[in-house]
């Protein structure tokens, strides 16, 4: 003791001074802010680049599903005889020539008897449904022992373009609004009526308005390669009173009409009546499905009962499976050997029967939805328990659990406010995960026909891409579209469900990459 004293004598007065003097000492003030849980989530999240482009395409998706059904003209159940998996148009983009929009199709091997009669719809209607001539073949044939070269043609012809014209049956008071119709916009609707007799006989074909060579309908051009009108001038046989537009050349001797069972019969052009029916000219951003819907506004209405549907699944399966897993995991031992069992003998259950099962006897009861909806819940929280229950065991021995019982927490305060929020960010990511595979299922269940929405819903993407697989060879639009929005769904989702994992996972929590 005394050799430290001495030690501390021979160290000069003037190193002793105060660090602060007459100055109260206390903790400074953090330089930067606290974050919440939920902060520090979202930081992580916009880390992770993959899922942030997901976020933006979800978004986008759900979107669509609010604005396509509000901006189209359609409703769905507006259905087109005519427009029966037409190709996406859009005549203001079309008349661009830009090759988009324009509702063309590859007509192979068509001759020039075939090349005529499409110019003819285009000469008379004004509409030419000939979009390009893609090429052309030449090959030898013997015909009646003669060597001659027939060429043929590949085109691309207008769908919508194509109809042309066709015979309609119209009452006296709809003929007469017709033509008022064309008086007020200047849309040559009706068109003047042809004979059979002039045209050799042809009663299927409204479109032969010219002078034929044969029962065919083979064009018979002038010297100057022209197509000669054949219209009917007999006024014995005209059924109605013309007062409107008359077709270029009409000196007001063409009819219009002809007596058919107290109404008339003419000739329209199924475009321009397409018109005075819709006050619109055909608007098909992605084009006609096999029933003659718009799929613009389908996929949208489709996709927004899908998605409504999964969220509402997925609430009722979390909010289930949540409880039912705590109490599991919480309490454990006999508890949760008998709760485990019975999710054990639920989960046997194939879904798929379930639901078959459902419809034909629940469904007569609570309807096609309602019964689709206990097919899910019955089976679909089981995952979410057993998710649930693995969380509970893996932090209900955590010190900061035993802390908290030590100082008098209950067991649901236990549960719900120490326990549940350290397993949020799996339980999150689950069921950001139960929102697709419930799209899935019902896609898949309704492209196979097992179960049918489309009563309730308008319709579904399956249902949509089930009815695009039948014409997938001549009208891959209608597959397409619903396929691809499908699949964009499903990806998105999943990348999601796989950024928000990471983002709650409470041991990346403060970790700087």
């Amino acid at each position: 003791m005394q050799n430290n004293n001495m030690e501390f004598e021979h160290i000069p007065q003037e190193k002793f001074e105060f660090a602060q003097f007459d100055a109260k000492i206390h903790d400074k003030k953090f330089d930067t802010k606290t974050r919440s849980f939920f902060a520090d989530a979202l930081l992580r999240f916009k880390k992770n680049k993959s899922s942030v482009i997901a976020a933006y395409i979800l978004l986008f998706l759900i979107l669509y599903t609010i604005i396509a059904p509000a901006i189209s003209p359609y409703e769905i159940a507006d259905k087109d005889p005519m427009y029966i998996n037409s190709p996406p148009f859009v005549q203001s983009i079309a008349e661009k020539g830009w090759g988009i929009l324009d509702g063309g199709v590859v007509m192979d091997s068509q001759n020039d008897a075939q090349v005529n009669f499409w110019k003819g719809i285009g000469v008379e209607t004004g509409y030419d449904p000939i979009i390009d001539i893609l090429g052309s073949t030449e090959t030898t044939v013997k015909i009646r022992g003669k060597e001659t070269v027939v060429k043929s043609y590949a085109l691309e012809v207008n769908k919508y373009y194509s109809i042309g014209v066709m015979y309609k049956t119209l009452s006296y008071d709809e003929f007469a609004d017709i033509q008022r119709f064309q008086n007020e916009t200047g849309i040559q609707v009706i068109f003047p009526y042809v004979e059979p007799d002039a045209i050799k006989g042809i009663t299927d074909n409204a479109n032969i308005w010219y002078e034929v060579k044969d029962n065919k309908g083979t064009a018979k051009l002038d010297d100057n390669g022209n197509f000669v009108p054949v219209y009917s001038t007999n006024k014995e046989i005209e059924g109605a009173e013309y007062n409107s537009i008359r077709v270029p050349g009409d000196d007001g001797s063409y009819i219009y009409s002809i007596r058919k069972s107290g109404a008339v019969s003419c000739r329209i052009s199924y475009y321009n009546y397409y018109q005075y029916l819709n006050g619109t000219e055909p608007f098909y951003i992605f084009g006609t499905n096999s029933l003659g819907q718009d799929l613009f506004n389908a996929i949208g209405i489709g996709a927004r009962f899908s998605l409504l549907f999964a969220l509402f699944v997925s609430a009722i399966n979390l909010s289930i499976g949540a409880v039912y897993g705590a109490i599991q995991g919480y309490y454990g031992g006999t508890i949760d050997l008998v709760l485990d069992r019975i999710a054990d003998v639920l989960s046997g259950v194939p879904f798929t029967v379930v639901t078959i099962l459902f419809q034909l006897h629940l469904a007569q009861k609570v309807g096609t939805a309602g019964s689709f909806l206990f097919a899910f819940v019955l089976t679909g929280w089981i995952g979410m328990s057993g998710l649930t229950r693995k969380q509970f065991y893996r932090f209900k021995s955590q010190e900061f659990v035993f802390a908290a019982r030590t100082l008098g927490a209950s067991d649901k305060r236990l549960m719900f406010k120490h326990i549940f929020p350290n397993a949020l960010g799996t339980i999150i990511t689950s069921c950001a995960l139960t929102i697709p595979s419930v799209i899935s299922s019902e896609t898949s269940l309704t492209y196979l026909g097992i179960i049918n929405l489309s009563e309730v819903a308008g319709t579904t993407v399956g249902t949509l891409m089930s009815q695009g697989q039948t014409s997938m060879t001549t009208s891959p639009h209608a597959m397409f579209f619903p396929a691809i929005y499908f699949s964009l769904l499903m990806i998105s989702f999943n990348l999601f469900g796989n950024g928000l994992r990471d983002a709650f996972n409470p041991s990346t929590r403060g970790v700087e990459d």
